[in-house]
């Protein structure tokens, strides 16, 4: 928002006060020391000072003491913790009053908001109208003054006209608003709120708002509420103040303490009060930070409030915005419930049973882990000079030429470019956005990383590491998964990694593509699948298990620009037929290792308009069953949305939507019509021995699993209505064979619980497995199936013994999967899927395309180009080689030939 201040030192006065402050007081060190690690530039000078109640039972003449105010005066912020006892009348109060006037601090500035988004549901209001509460108040802190003509008496006993003083503290307070407002991109709303036409005071305060807002701040959007009007929002739909609320200081207390009272926790708002205008140098503004509710209390049930008021002061006074933001993610973390990959630590003023200690413990934890983060974000930003693998001898002129879409992408990643684009064959150096991996995968990845030495990762907070191939709650105990699981924890706890998602909590590709992945970036996977998350259009690419050390490491790697085949599609699919039919059916039409072999798939045409981001998902993952190294679909208002409601604010933003060129190259172009998609199996053992589900009808099973990464949140909810459908139509599912779903996170298991669909999987015979790979890979000691069982799967491969040695794997989607689960045989969904109301699948799967969609902005690759090459060389559209290009160098290797059916 403002330049930060790094000084050598920054003075800090500590008032611990008396009541619960000294306990706040050790939670604000505490934190401040974690800073002094991982922040050693940001130095902090605390000194501890008696105030309030407390100066005055340790026999002090007053409340405020010189020696407090003196410091205090010196001191680049004041951090007050407690600030009296009833015991002492209005002292402490007074003193207060006293700091504040002697600091010359003018502004009181209180946001309001949740911790986490998901402790809305804690509010008295329904969580889905506050979720995305985030209201800053800004008022004066001249209690009563008069904004007005008015005669009143100057400390010499002369009369004065008010007016002018008036002017002035209305105009201070706009635009410290309005300067902080701009800091945020786009800027803030500003509710400016009055009792307009009713006294004097409000005419004068709305037309110096107005006036100061159109001449200073043209882009801040302004609007005047009354505060009646602001106060029966803030009870029926407040995130309609969403924004600044800028009002007097009587009005601002009135509205604060009523949307302070939607989070149902006092103990975890704080207040700032400072200067006259948010800092624009490196001298610093004094500041009071002090917990909003300081009134005695027996017990400090939360240190919310202390955290807020560092974060406040980190941001306010020393323009470290990174820190403060540090701060906010840490508690969001520490809150959040496991799903979210949160330690779900919440105190009993949160629905909670976590003790203020435990918390602190989760918190400051979780801190070191996002101040690391900051850290190796700077390092990253750091120039660094790349030399070219090959030898310069003259200049070279490059024009422009059409790309596609992967090539788009890799031109924008690309490092040390000879030229403003990059075409198939080229051996490029990329900068890797994300490197995502699994227990079992970094078994493999560590004997590399332990070869280099463990060197510090490129990006703590840009390693994916979940605990899901393995793993199950019946067999987590045992020495192998034990093993797997102690050596994925130690490497979290060594390099800091952010998101690291405990056993069984998310399939890796499943909540990654979901809540991370962003269009136009490279996304490197130590598994095959990894390329699940080119449906959010990134390049999506999965490695060997030592080739992604190198990216975790460097953040780049060097690979062959790859052929790309571009599959676009028309039509619209059939009703109750999804994304994991779609790739079945171009499974089936172009076969396996064809079109698709060793090159990238891109996806795209007016027919993805009708996929949800559910059924790219299921083709993208699927892509590597096709063939493919890699896959990556156009981004658009529908990716754009969903990415637009994650969870995560951070995770929102970042994307960039690349479009392919008129004319780009493509190695094989094929045109899909989506409407001639029906119900398929894959037969076993060949992904693309696809035939129609009719032809297979009353085939015997052993098995019926849906589950796996490729079977979606979308898939499982018409799974799910398909086995209500069954029951309602009086099916009794047979007593033989085995039934198991197992959702691909925990997060999806929780929503699918919500609405009731676990409980009809129950019901229809199915035992509901914890998040992971499960029958997919048959590798986690229980979920295997039987030497010569056959077995209907929703999973994303057939191959031989892949569900367990011995067994017969065949592929479909959910629905058919579920319609077969009654009599263990193969069975036709069609007939399931005509009883479904199609308003409630829409409602449970969600809006994902409508009306209301905005179009995301559309970006040209901005490439780092070789310093050796003039700009002017790359502006010349009217394109000429006009020498020599440079020979290649010519890299020999042995080739090792792999089994047909080897996988990760």
């Amino acid at each position: 928002m403002h330049p930060p201040r790094i000084p050598k030192g920054i003075d800090i006065a500590l008032l611990p006060g008396d009541g619960i402050g000294p306990q706040l007081a050790v939670y604000a060190k505490q934190t401040l020391e974690v800073f002094q690690r991982y922040r050693p530039h940001v130095s902090f000078n605390v000194t501890e000072l008696p105030f309030g109640g407390a100066a005055l039972a340790a026999g002090e003449s007053s409340a405020l003491p010189l020696s407090t105010l003196n410091t205090c005066r010196q001191s680049d912020a004041v951090i007050l913790c407690g600030c009296g006892d009833t015991n002492y009348d209005l002292e402490p109060e007074k003193a207060l009053l006293a700091l504040r006037k002697n600091l010359g601090v003018h502004v009181n500035v209180r946001p309001v908001s949740f911790p986490s988004d998901h402790l809305a549901q804690h509010s008295a209001y329904k969580s889905d109208i506050v979720q995305n509460l985030d209201i800053i108040f800004i008022r004066d802190l001249a209690g009563g003054i008069y904004y007005g003509r008015k005669k009143e008496a100057d400390d010499g006993g002369e009369a004065y006209d008010t007016t002018e003083y008036s002017r002035q503290h209305i105009e201070r307070l706009a635009r410290w608003a309005g300067t902080y407002a701009m800091g945020f991109d786009p800027p803030k709303r500003v509710h400016s709120v009055d009792k307009f036409n009713v006294m004097a005071t409000s005419r004068l305060w709305r037309s110096m708002v107005t006036r100061i807002f159109e001449a200073e701040f043209p882009a801040v959007p302004l609007d005047h509420v009354l505060v009646d009007t602001a106060a029966m929002i803030l009870a029926s739909d407040p995130t309609a103040l969403n924004g600044i609320i800028l009002t007097e200081n009587m009005f601002g207390d009135i509205l604060s303490d009523q949307a302070g009272a939607i989070l149902r926790s006092q103990e975890s708002l704080a207040s700032a009060s400072i200067s006259a205008l948010p800092r624009q140098d490196t001298q610093g503004s004094p500041g009071i930070f002090e917990p909003l509710n300081l009134k005695p209390r027996p017990k400090l049930q939360s240190p919310l409030c202390i955290l807020e008021s560092l974060k406040l002061m980190l941001d306010l006074s020393f323009g470290l915005v990174a820190e403060s933001e540090a701060i906010a993610r840490a508690v969001r973390r520490t809150m959040d419930p496991v799903e979210l990959i949160g330690s779900d630590a919440r105190t009993a003023d949160f629905g909670g049973s976590t003790d203020v200690t435990q918390f602190m413990r989760f918190f400051l934890e979780h801190l070191e882990f996002y101040l690391e983060a900051i850290n190796s974000i700077e390092m990253a930003s750091q120039p660094t000079q790349h030399r070219s693998p090959h030898r310069q001898t003259a200049p070279i002129y490059y024009a422009r030429y059409p790309m596609n879409l992967i090539e788009k992408i890799m031109t924008h990643a690309g490092v040390g470019l000879q030229k403003p684009n990059v075409r198939s064959g080229e051996m490029v150096c990329v900068k890797v956005d994300w490197t995502i991996t699994s227990e079992l995968l970094w078994a493999g990845m560590e004997k590399t990383y332990d070869l280099m030495g463990r060197p510090r990762p490129y990006r703590n907070d840009r390693l994916w590491l979940a605990v899901d191939h393995t793993v199950d709650p019946r067999t987590n105990d045992q020495p192998r998964q034990r093993g797997l699981i102690e050596k994925a924890e130690k490497f979290k706890y060594e390099a800091k990694i952010i998101d690291f998602l405990p056993a069984n909590t998310s399939i890796m590709h499943t909540d990654f593509t979901r809540e991370r992945a962003q269009p136009g970036r490279i996304v490197v996977g130590s598994d095959s699948h990894t390329c699940s998350a080119g449906s959010m259009g990134s390049f999506a690419i999965g490695f060997g298990a030592a080739d992604v050390v190198m990216p975790m490491v460097t953040g780049e790697t060097w690979f062959r620009v790859p052929e790309v085949c571009r599959i676009n599609f028309v039509g619209t699919l059939p009703y109750g037929v999804g994304g994991k039919d779609v790739i079945l059916h171009l499974l089936g039409l172009f076969k396996r290792n064809t079109i698709a072999f060793q090159r990238a798939v891109e996806y795209g045409g007016p027919g993805i308009s009708e996929l949800s981001m559910d059924a790219r998902f299921a083709i993208a993952n699927m892509t590597t069953e096709f063939g493919g190294m890699g896959a990556c679909f156009e981004a658009d208002m529908i990716t754009a949305a969903w990415i637009s409601h994650r969870e995560n604010s951070e995770h929102r933003g970042g994307g960039l939507y690349f479009k392919p060129d008129d004319g780009a190259h493509y190695a094989e172009q094929r045109t899909v019509d989506l409407s001639e998609v029906g119900l398929t199996i894959a037969l076993y053992p060949d992904p693309d021995n696809v035939v129609p589900v009719t032809t297979k009808s009353g085939m015997n099973l052993d098995g019926c699993f849906i589950g796996a990464c490729t079977t979606t949140e979308e898939d499982l909810i018409l799974a799910a209505l398909v086995l209500e459908a069954g029951l309602r139509m009086g099916k009794i599912p047979v007593s033989t064979g085995k039934r198991r779903v197992t959702p691909g996170s925990l997060r999806i298991i929780k929503n699918l619980e919500r609405h009731g669909l676990l409980n009809i999987y129950k019901q229809a015979g199915f035992n509901v497995g914890a998040p992971g790979c499960s029958y997919c890979v048959g590798i986690n000691d229980v979920d295997v199936a039987g030497e010569g069982e056959t077995w209907l799967s929703s999973q994303n491969r057939n191959f031989r013994n892949r569900m367990g040695k011995g067994s017969f794997g065949n592929v479909t989607c959910a629905a058919v999967v579920a319609a077969s689960s009654f009599t263990m045989e193969v069975t036709d969904a069609r007939p399931f899927l005509q009883m479904i109301d199609e308003g409630k699948l829409q409602k449970l799967i969600g809006d994902w395309k409508n009306e209301l969609m905005v179009a995301p902005e559309i970006h040209e690759p901005s490439p780092e180009i070789d310093q050796g090459i003039a700009p002017a060389m790359l502006e010349d559209a009217a394109f000429v080689e006009k020498s020599t290009v440079w020979a290649s160098n010519i890299v020999e290797s042995n080739i090792q030939y792999f089994a047909e059916n080897v996988d990760t």
